[in-house]
């Protein structure tokens, strides 16, 4: 069976601050770090009044600084919004903070609209090739071998563990075309995901960071020991899901009994479409669930999310999950 990983979105819930987000983000990393995860990383998002990981690198130290052995990293830090010099020299902070703890996804999405796109002051062109060259821009810098004329300070000589992430076939392409491990965003847009990985195994070029292909994609778990206890928790995501994809964001919900047989069939269908790679379930199910969704993918690890509004409850979903994972690789 293959590693698993965690991905937060840091969630502040309806009636929640973001000071509390933030040490829930700091426990629930110590958490999965005791429950044997490999990674934890944290997504960039800009304007969205649900999220409190808009600063990533400063989120990815506060977690560092709670946690000893786990890997911290971004799922990702969106580069069309940054200048390569500002995240090496940020993710050269924190490789010389946590030194070989530090991962750095990139993706090529904004993770926002035109208007927070323009707060952020990058000018957002149409040039497909913007975004490789900004990459090799950055690995540039972090092996600072003078192609740039610049020595990040810090940056220079860090050795982050860079991932090229994707929702479609873009990043699979890339991260082939330069030899970097791939994850795929597979836990809200499922649709490219097999294409996805069969594109990137088979073009793949062997690099110095990388002699095979190595792959990651997301998938929704939410475990409890009920069935119907597991429901419920899935039900705040899935009320998040539907209001940002008619346009309304907003905090995490609580979670509404009978939520899905509430729901009309435009709703449902954006449900049944986004949760595509997701199980909801009592260990037994949620193993049988990551079985088969590793079987059908063969990735290397799986990036598990899963926003729930009760804290211990999403504690215990991922204590449930890591066993579901070890009962599997006893039967194997």
């Amino acid at each position: 069976m293959p590693r698993l990983s965690l991905l937060d979105l840091v969630p502040i819930v309806e009636g929640g601050i973001v000071a509390q987000a933030l040490a829930n983000a700091a426990d629930l990393a110590r958490h999965a770090e005791a429950e044997g995860f490999s990674r934890y990383w944290a997504a960039e998002h800009h304007g969205m009044r649900g999220i409190a990981s808009a600063a990533t690198a400063v989120v990815l130290a506060h977690v560092g600084a709670a946690t000893s052995t786990i890997r911290i990293g971004s799922g990702g830090i969106m580069l069309p919004n940054h200048a390569p010099l500002v995240i090496a020299e940020q993710f050269g902070t924190l490789d010389a903070l946590f030194p070989g703890r530090i991962d750095l996804g990139l993706g090529r999405a904004p993770g926002s609209d035109g208007r927070v796109a323009h707060a952020l002051r990058r000018t957002l062109t149409s040039d497909p090739n913007d975004f490789p060259r900004d990459v090799i821009e950055l690995q540039s810098y972090f092996a600072d071998d003078g192609r740039t004329g610049i020595t990040a300070t810090p940056g220079a000589g860090a050795r982050p563990e860079l991932w090229v992430l994707g929702s479609s076939l873009f990043g699979a392409q890339l991260a082939a075309m330069l030899g970097l491990p791939f994850a795929f965003a597979s836990h809200f847009a499922p649709d490219a995901l097999d294409s996805a990985l069969a594109i990137y195994r088979r073009e793949f070029r062997p690099s110095a960071a990388l002699d095979r292909p190595y792959c990651m994609a997301g998938f929704n778990i939410f475990a409890a020991d009920s069935a119907e206890a597991a429901e419920l928790l899935a039900s705040s995501q899935m009320q998040a899901f539907v209001a940002l994809r008619t346009g309304n964001p907003r905090q995490l919900p609580p979670p509404v009994a009978g939520y899905r047989e509430q729901l009309g069939p435009q709703s449902a269908a954006i449900l049944d479409h986004v949760l595509q790679c997701s199980v909801v379930g009592t260990p037994a199910t949620v193993a049988q669930g990551i079985a088969r969704f590793v079987e059908r993918t063969g990735v290397d690890e799986v990036m598990v999310a899963s926003s729930i509004f009760d804290h211990d409850a999403r504690k215990r979903s991922l204590t449930l999950t890591a066993a579901a994972v070890r009962e599997l690789k006893l039967a194997a």
